[in-house]
């Protein structure tokens, strides 16, 4: 690996294990309030759709917080190994820097569990949250890994063509945000919405749930990979530009970006 990568480019894996951390702490937070036993707030929403919705919403605008920070729009806010791993695939991100991304993406899931556990307790650690786990659903392990190829396909279809519209480049984090709530609220029930491969290893580690984590590690990948080559197939737009989800801004961009080479602007 290269040195000088790991030197220059330090802070952007830092906010990508910090971002993925504060993103899994609002997970473990409001799946407590939403889901346990012991939070008033979910005996006030019995209904098994609304707590859905409502969970969808505080994470889907999680997101979009994150993307829209000064710390999302440097590292360019993946958060997520699968969609590191895609923009490398498409060439727009150094080997170094992809592999440090995914190591810093897996260690920050796993620290925002671990501290959400450690300042809540049982209503975060026992049934029904249990860390906040992904499982698959009553429709069992193949409707769970159907369910998440297809939402990766779509998540990272949709990434792909947000970032590469003038007119929407700057919208990418209010679409992804957006996207997120929708598969918390319709998907969930089939696999538990994971999206995302280090995601799911924060919650799987402390709860030992290794049975379906085959799932969450490859379901997520495969789709996100569809998506980047049928895009790359069909496209009639120039070729994917850079790996950031927002790009229009001072932030300094470390990938193999697009609008540095041609001197053009993504606004």
């Amino acid at each position: 690996m290269s040195r000088g990568a790991l030197a220059r480019h330090w802070p952007e894996y830092l906010i990508e294990a910090a971002g993925l951390g504060l993103f899994m702490v609002s997970a473990g937070l409001f799946s407590t309030l939403l889901f346990s036993p012991a939070s008033p707030l979910a005996a006030w929403m019995p209904d098994p759709i609304v707590r859905r919705l409502a969970m969808g919403l505080a994470m889907g605008a999680t997101a979009v917080a994150i993307v829209y920070s000064p710390w999302g729009k440097r590292s360019g806010a993946h958060l997520n190994p699968a969609v590191t791993f895609v923009f490398w695939r498409l060439g727009k991100i150094e080997t170094p820097d992809a592999v440090m991304y995914g190591i810093a993406q897996f260690a920050g899931g796993l620290a925002g569990v671990l501290a959400v556990a450690l300042a809540i307790g049982a209503p975060f650690t026992d049934d029904p949250v249990l860390y906040a786990a992904t499982q698959p659903g009553a429709a069992g392990a193949v409707a769970a890994w159907a369910g998440e190829m297809t939402i990766a396909f779509l998540h990272m279809g949709a990434i792909l063509i947000a970032t590469n519209t003038r007119r929407l480049h700057r919208y990418t984090g209010v679409i992804a945000g957006i996207l997120v709530a929708s598969w918390i609220t319709f998907e969930s029930p089939v696999s538990g919405m994971s999206l995302n491969p280090a995601r799911t290893f924060g919650s799987a580690l402390p709860a030992q749930i290794w049975d379906t984590l085959w799932i969450y590690l490859t379901a997520p990948v495969l789709g996100m990979i569809l998506a980047s080559t049928l895009y790359g197939r069909v496209r009639t737009a120039p070729a994917v530009k850079c790996a950031k989800l927002h790009h229009a801004n001072d932030q300094r961009c470390i990938f193999r970006c697009g609008y540095a080479a041609d001197g053009s602007s993504p606004v």
